[in-house]
């Protein structure tokens, strides 16, 4: 098995993200390329001690830049919405 910190890398706080957290009671991580929904929905419960109701992913591939005749690409990124149970919360700012 394995650990649940190396699956959630961090929070995104972005306004999208805040307005789901705000209306739909969801949190965004981005998490490891591999990871699954399960291992995602455990790592959470865990970490947080917070009741999981759904979790989504979604890989977003990173886009090709250029910085004169240099090209590079941007790393791909795998995002995790979490959908909590009503009156859970998770805050990431307390006292901010």
């Amino acid at each position: 098995m394995r650990d649940i910190y190396s699956i959630l890398k961090r929070p995104l706080v972005t306004e999208k993200a805040t307005f789901q957290k705000e209306t739909s009671n969801q949190v965004v991580f981005q998490v490891a390329s591999d990871a699954n929904k399960i291992e995602i929905k455990k790592a959470v419960e865990q970490i947080f001690g917070k009741k999981v109701l759904a979790v989504q992913t979604m890989n977003r591939k990173g886009k090709v830049k250029r910085q004169g005749r240099y090209i590079g690409k941007r790393a791909d990124v795998k995002r995790a919405i979490v959908r909590l149970y009503p009156g859970e919360t998770i805050d990431f700012f307390e006292g901010v």
